[in-house]
């Protein structure tokens, strides 16, 4: 195996099965999956009705490629669409999200006839060539990596940042800042509005390509922008003829439970929508949306992906739709983030190895810090010492942020109220470990 692969834990579970939001390893021990293979299984390992769907496809047709015509990727693509708003009706199929990602700021950048791609600093797109000078998390970034015509602005981040306060974010947790907003107003969404138009002034031509950005940054651990600023920055990268590109990568399908779309949080419409993950619950697939007229660009050269829009991926995708649907997992997941959260926030006065939780449905992370004032993240070896705990405990948590200090709870949607509960049970008794083992 690539020493690039990296496994989790000091003693690396074997996974033998999964079944909804369980695995098993290879001794039969079963651990809560709150991770979903990285915000993958979005309806749970081995779903029955998606397995049906993929075993039954898997004895009609495999592979075609696009060259021919085959039924589950134009219905899949009908489906899909039906599901976004506005003019957003062409799909292109991939095999991941760094290649939705990929083709979405070439895309762009066809259609606009410019170079220059604004980013956040701390978001995550990707590792592909054109995507992974978007991606600014040091850990990801390679050397040598070309970086030309890739801008990262501030990150709108109200806890680590520079600016926000008690009511910025769409969650019913908010940070320990001072805030002397308005109704209706928010200072921090007008600072990082600021702050971008600042870069958009001194770094990029008067025309540019676009902006990428999550709705909710996944791997950089679960970052709320403040209430507004999405807006404000769509304004500014249009007077710039640019496009704007929503990474649904991790954020659609459901899981922020307000709605099916994380874009849709922030009150706009896109030009280019990318999504993989939880598209077809871990088979390989990713997808690009966009509209008739951006679409258009490619009419003047050959665009081929060999696996995209395979059969048994959109047939798979398709059941996922359908499951999302007849088993009500978006109202699930506003349901139960509704209940786990102000549970997840009562660790912040009980230990002062938390400094944040946050989130909004099922896409949740817990912040550790070393000092709350400093707000000095755990260090790699603490952080290690919680999340071993929790592993040992049967409950498996994901790891991102800059320094790797954010806990990430981003299960299976089919997940309970009940596996709540005890995700948060197991975390407070490695909490309290950690607090024994450390006095």
């Amino acid at each position: 195996m690539s020493p690039a692969f990296v496994t989790y834990y000091k003693e690396p579970v074997m996974i033998n099965q999964g079944h909804m939001q369980y695995l098993y390893d290879i001794h039969g021990k079963r651990y809560l999956d709150m991770f979903a293979g990285i915000v993958t299984v979005g309806v749970g390992h081995c779903h029955p009705t998606v397995t049906k769907a993929l075993k039954e496809q898997a004895d009609r047709l495999w592979h075609t490629t696009n060259i021919y015509l085959n039924e589950p990727v134009h219905e899949y693509a009908e489906k899909l669409t039906s599901l976004l708003p506005g003019d957003l009706k062409v799909c292109y199929f991939t095999n991941s999200g760094s290649e939705a990602n990929d083709m979405a700021i070439m895309m762009a950048r066809l259609y606009t006839q410019a170079n220059d791609i604004i980013s956040h600093r701390n978001g995550f797109h990707g590792a592909s060539p054109h995507v992974v000078p978007a991606t600014s998390l040091g850990a990801w970034k390679p050397s040598p990596t070309m970086h030309f015509g890739v801008h990262p602005t501030v990150n709108p981040d109200v806890y680590r940042g520079p600016w926000g306060g008690s009511h910025c974010r769409d969650c019913p947790v908010q940070v320990d800042r001072a805030c002397s907003c308005a109704p209706n107003e928010c200072q921090a969404a007008n600072r990082y509005a600021e702050s971008l138009e600042d870069l958009l002034v001194h770094c990029t031509p008067k025309r540019i390509a676009g902006m990428i950005m999550e709705p909710i940054e996944g791997f950089g651990g679960t970052v709320q922008y403040p209430k507004g600023y999405v807006k404000k920055a769509q304004k500014l990268i249009k007077e710039r003829n640019g496009l704007i590109i929503a990474d649904e990568v991790q954020t659609g399908f459901g899981r922020l439970g307000s709605h099916f779309w994380g874009f849709q949080t922030h009150d706009i419409v896109p030009d280019i929508v990318t999504m993989a993950k939880s598209i077809a619950n871990g088979f390989p697939m990713g997808a690009v949306v966009t509209t008739p007229e951006i679409a258009s660009v490619y009419k003047h050269f050959i665009t081929f992906n060999t696996y995209g829009g395979n059969p048994m991926a959109c047939k798979t995708a398709s059941a996922v739709l359908d499951v999302i649907k007849e088993e009500q997992m978006q109202e699930n997941c506003a349901v139960l983030g509704a209940h786990t959260l102000p549970r997840l926030a009562k660790l912040i006065d009980r230990f002062d190895v938390v400094g944040d939780v946050r989130g909004k449905g099922l896409m949740l992370g817990v912040e550790l810090v070393a000092d709350k004032q400093t707000k000095t993240p755990l260090s790699p070896e603490n952080v290690r010492l919680i999340w071993e705990d929790c592993k040992d405990m049967g409950v498996l948590f994901g790891k991102g942020g800059n320094f790797g200090s954010v806990l990430r709870l981003k299960p299976p949607m089919c997940v309970t109220k009940a596996d709540c509960d005890f995700a948060v049970d197991v975390l407070e008794a490695a909490l309290i470990n950690y607090q024994k083992r450390t006095k």
